[in-house]
């Protein structure tokens, strides 16, 4: 089965620019469009017009849209699906029907970076997808000019598979090149053993081991897609910092989520939540295998 690019739209000019961006990865994969709209009828609102009528409106609102992007984009096959429900359930339902789900996401007041509200957050946590945010000043230029892939690398191979995977594939289709970041710190035992620091220091430090981490977990993708360049990046520090340290040098930014549970529902991690805060490159979290 073909899955299709899914984009959420819901009018606003982040999700305009979502669909621009959906609608540019589709081309490039060659892949379908599926546009979707969540609405509920506002019955409690004073004047509020009938169901059938509202539908009408958010139809019309999504068709306008949509005429827009066949006209950018003539070869692109293009669904629509104007669903009402809760916007988090029936975005979720689609994440796990699409090849990825993307979204539009507001900065935060002056500062840089994505608001991510309940619904957003939610969705993000629960998908079987891969989900990509969306600021509303993308635009196609910040594709071009040299931009890489940036993603995060921890764990083993295992770990990092499906955002290696992911950011692969989308380089190769916009022919860009993979950074592959793997940030590390020195573990606690250390902190408090000067005599482990000393063995530490005689063996040549930590960062060669992470160098052959990043490595091992690099070598399947290069030998799938050995035509993708590919720059390795092992700094000390902070995961979130360093990854965030190279926004400005990104045309995508790729974080791995791991499914956490709490006693109040999923959790998408400090590192994704850092990365969706503060940067201004779109970027894509794939939950772990």
């Amino acid at each position: 089965m073909t899955r299709a690019i899914t984009a959420g739209l819901d009018g606003t000019q982040e999700s305009l620019a979502a669909l621009d961006w959906a609608a540019r990865e589709a081309v490039r994969r060659g892949l379908p469009l599926r546009v979707l709209h969540a609405w509920h009828h506002a019955e409690k609102l004073a004047g509020a017009a009938d169901r059938d009528t509202q539908r009408g409106w958010a139809e019309e609102g999504v068709a306008q849209a949509v005429r827009q992007i066949a006209e950018r984009h003539p070869e692109l096959t293009v669904s629509v699906d104007v669903a009402e429900g809760d916007a988090g359930e029936v975005l979720g339902r689609a994440a796990r029907d699409a090849q990825m789900l993307v979204l539009g996401s507001r900065g935060h007041g002056p500062v840089v970076g994505f608001l991510l509200g309940s619904v957003g957050r939610h969705v993000i946590a629960e998908a079987a997808r891969p989900v990509v945010l969306v600021r509303a000043g993308d635009r196609a230029a910040l594709e071009a000019a040299g931009r890489e892939v940036v993603v995060g690398q921890d764990g083993d191979a295992e770990d990092s598979a499906a955002a290696l995977r992911f950011a692969f594939e989308t380089a190769a289709a916009r022919g860009a090149t993979v950074r592959a970041v793997r940030a590390w710190t020195l573990p606690p035992v250390f902190a408090y053993s000067p005599g482990s620091l000393r063995l530490l220091d005689e063996a040549g430090g930590l960062e060669p081991y992470e160098k052959q981490a990043l490595a091992d977990a690099l070598r399947p993708w290069r030998e799938r897609f050995p035509d993708v360049p590919v720059a390795e990046q092992v700094e000390m520090g902070s995961a979130g910092q360093v990854l965030l340290s190279l926004v400005g040098r990104a045309q995508l930014m790729v974080v791995g989520r791991r499914a956490r549970r709490t006693a109040v529902g999923a959790r998408i991690g400090s590192v994704a939540h850092g990365v969706l805060h503060h940067a201004d490159c779109p970027v894509a979290v794939v939950p772990h295998d």
